[in-house]
């Protein structure tokens, strides 16, 4: 009987001279980019080409029979079930939209009905409540009138301004972490982080000034949105350097991972978390961009009750880190001897 060999191994200089090949590198890179443009187009499109609503919360004022008829004939309009919050008046509506607990109210009006909704609160939400409000009426004979109570800015009518500057605050906030670590290579530790810190300051107070004074797009809370676009561009920049302290030349991976594949799609800017399949919804408002849209969104329409939650997100990515960078900073690849001139 013939005897078995062992699989035949290239040999040692083989495997040498393949991991010292000068085309090792762009060919990983060629198929990381590939991967990486797949699930760039397959997370926007799952996140935002057809919004559903999951169980949207909407309150209703007073109970009865053909209020219920009303609220069965949405859901079936719309495909979902809706989160019912029953309101004593008008009073507890106000507080309800004002404290973003609510999409919409629904309260009797005349011989019909009257479906408040929030443009501010989410406007893709507003659009669809708007079309799905009189068609559920008449399913059930009963007139439904729709007012928009809290309208978008008129500068901002589909309110993606603010998706916008948030994703501008993001990718430039670890594109400028990409340039430090290129051109900014000497830089000690605790100078790196002064540096994000502060391009981060002004990068955010270039982005509110070009919005609100130079373009006229947003009228702008100035120094509460400054602050919010200055923690999001210094949050990014932080984030970038800590994986590129993690994990060397391939940081852009998972910063691209966790900022713009997951982190933009769930933000809530472009689609309403009510609206997005999850876990989109679940996470989004924890990650730095949707953190950045809700803080933002929160201080230009909801300002008499401004949510801590985003800043609170914001400011643990940044301080978690700094953290981690800060405890392996030898193995970050830049940086200089202590006993070298400035």
């Amino acid at each position: 009987m013939a005897t078995a060999h062992p699989p035949s191994r290239p040999p040692d200089g083989v495997r040498a001279r393949v991991g010292r090949s000068v085309y090792l590198a762009p060919v990983v890179i060629t198929m990381v980019v590939a991967a990486a443009a797949a699930l760039f187009a397959g997370s926007y499109c799952l996140a935002m080409a057809k919004p559903t609503p999951h169980r949207m919360p909407i309150g209703v004022i007073g109970a009865s029979a053909r209020g219920a008829e009303l609220v069965t004939a949405l859901e079936r309009g719309m495909g979902t079930t809706l989160d019912v919050r029953r309101l004593a008046d008008l009073e507890a509506a106000r507080r309800a939209v004002e404290r973003q607990e609510v999409f919409a109210v629904l309260r009797p009006e005349g011989g019909g009905a009257r479906l408040d909704v929030i443009g501010a609160a989410g406007a893709s939400v507003a659009r669809l409540l708007e079309e799905a409000g009189p068609r559920a009426g008449r399913a059930v004979g009963i007139p439904v009138t729709v007012v928009d109570v809290k309208p978008l800015q008129r500068t901002d009518p589909q309110g993606l301004a603010i998706f916008y500057i948030s994703l501008a605050a993001v990718i430039t906030g670890f594109v400028g972490a990409i340039q430090l670590s290129v051109h900014g290579r000497a830089l000690r530790p605790a100078e790196r982080i002064a540096f994000t810190l502060g391009y981060g300051m002004l990068g955010g107070f270039a982005i509110a000034a070009a919005v609100d004074w130079g373009l006229d797009v947003l009228d702008l809370p100035f120094p509460i949105s400054w602050t919010v676009l200055s923690l999001t561009m210094a949050t990014s920049g932080m984030v970038f350097t800590m994986f590129n302290t993690l994990v060397g030349r391939w940081a852009m991976l998972p910063t691209w991972g966790l900022m713009v594949i997951l982190g933009n799609p769930s933000s809530g800017g472009a689609v309403s978390w009510p609206l997005l399949p999850q876990p989109y919804g679940a996470i989004g408002r924890w990650l730095p961009p949707g953190a950045s849209v809700n803080a933002q969104h929160n201080a230009i329409y909801f300002g008499h009750d401004q949510s801590l939650q985003p800043f609170l997100a914001l400011t643990g990515w940044l301080l978690v880190s700094i953290a981690v960078f800060w405890a392996w900073r030898d193995r970050h690849p830049g940086g200089r001897p202590a006993t070298a001139s400035a």
